[in-house]
């Protein structure tokens, strides 16, 4: 079973669910109708609300699958600058793809061609090995992040973000969740993490003074993520602080920047961003 709620602290939907066993995940979406509260129900059966993705393939719960995290390296220093075209910058379908109000995702449409899934959600298959590695170690260090949302189709980012409209109105909404075809949820590389040990601060800034928040910014870039949303970068992505959303972009990547004390992706790269929707 698990617990979802939308960053408000309020229950919108239950999404992937999965069992443990010898076989693999058992995957499904359920519907909430109640949004007054978080909510903690049973899998859902097989199957995927927003129509069959392309190749869907499972991460077995063996230890075999969940290798043992990679060693933290002293000072994190790279020999030499990473090329910075190696990736494209508007594919989805890149690591480093770089999606904000300025630059919506194209197609519309898109969903990642493979997916995985990862404790029950689904993921770019990319990121399956680098979060499932992640979790590993929060795991051994007695943190025991728990995943709520990872991939996002476009027509269930519509419903989060009108839900977040109906609730705090279209200002705030703005500042606090992304229109659909603007939400790095739906390229399958973000991941939104809580921490059993301070459910009051699921999806709320608080996230990043516990030790379960703080252990994930120090260690994040050893897997390949980034934390994408800070109060620092906010003028740059646009969005609130998010110390509980972290977004895939490849060690190479997550550790230059972190070299170079730069957290977001605009930045890095001199990429617009900022508050304002680009013009249709």
């Amino acid at each position: 079973m698990v617990r979802m709620c939308n960053r408000t602290g309020r229950a919108f939907r239950m999404e992937v669910m999965g069992r443990r066993g010898a076989s693999a995940v058992t995957l499904g979406v359920v519907a909430l109708t109640n949004l007054s509260a978080c909510t903690v129900g049973a899998p859902a059966e097989t199957g995927e609300a927003d129509g069959a993705v392309h190749t869907v393939r499972s991460i077995q719960w063996a230890d075999r699958d969940l290798a043992k995290s990679p060693r933290r390296r002293s000072g994190g220093s790279l020999s030499s600058p990473i090329d910075r075209t190696a990736h494209s910058l508007t594919e989805p379908q890149s690591e480093w793809v770089i999606v904000n109000k300025r630059h919506p995702i194209s197609p519309e449409s898109y969903r990642p061609a493979e997916i995985s899934v990862v404790r029950g959600y689904q993921v770019a298959s990319m990121v399956s090995r680098p979060l499932a590695h992640l979790l590993r170690a929060s795991d051994e260090a007695g943190l025991g992040f728990k995943i709520a949302s990872a991939y996002r189709s476009y027509q269930y980012q519509a419903s989060v973000h009108a839900q977040v409209v109906a609730e705090q109105g279209p200002a705030a909404a703005n500042r606090v969740s992304a229109r659909p075809g603007l939400s790095e949820h739906q390229t399958g590389l973000a991941v939104d993490l809580i921490t059993p040990a301070h459910p009051e601060c699921d999806f709320r800034s608080c996230f990043a003074s516990t030790v379960a928040g703080k252990w994930l910014r120090h260690h994040v870039a050893d897997y390949g993520f980034i934390v994408r949303y800070t109060r620092r970068n906010e003028p740059f992505t646009g969005y609130a602080a998010e110390p509980w959303h972290i977004r895939y972009v490849g060690l190479p990547l997550a550790r230059e920047m972190a070299r170079d004390h730069v957290d977001s992706l605009e930045q890095f790269f001199g990429v617009s961003g900022g508050s304002s929707h680009r013009s249709p």
